[in-house]
């Protein structure tokens, strides 16, 4: 406090930043969901301002699949479910750093694994299911023949 009684804070410092040092390996998990959510195509991109990508250390308890591991979710009402006047709808993408840093050791596996979970957990936000994404995935693996 000034000596007025007012609270006063350095104009150069924010007053919302957290005193806590920062990890660098959480600062370089972060930016590689930033660079990942970056790569997201036109006309995708511009459609996900109503979507807030979270990065999270792990799954919320009994999330995940019996056997599996959860790398992202979706939590929202995909656009294809908006009603007649298309009012848009707040979504939450969520990223788990720890499970892809326990799965992905090597820096590009990583980036790799969380640019395919953020397209995924992207997808889900414009209607597309697992299903339908397991058979694009299949499609894309297959050789081209041709």
């Amino acid at each position: 406090m000034d000596s007025n009684g007012r609270d006063s804070f350095d104009t150069d410092e924010d007053p919302n930043a957290s005193s806590e040092p920062i990890d660098p390996a959480e600062a370089a998990f972060d930016a590689l969901v930033d660079l990942a959510i970056g790569e997201i195509p036109e006309p995708f991109a511009g459609q996900l301002s109503t979507v807030a990508f979270v990065v999270e250390d792990e799954p919320p308890p009994g999330q995940s699949p019996p056997g599996q591991v959860l790398l992202g979710l979706y939590s929202g009402v995909p656009r294809t479910a908006w009603g007649v006047d298309n009012v848009p709808i707040p979504s939450k993408i969520s990223i788990f750093r720890g499970p892809h840093e326990r799965l992905f050791r090597a820096p590009e596996a990583r980036r790799r694994a969380v640019e395919e979970t953020v397209f995924h957990e992207t997808a889900h936000h414009f209607g597309i299911s697992d299903d339908r994404l397991r058979e694009l995935q299949a499609r894309r693996a297959r050789p081209n023949r041709g």
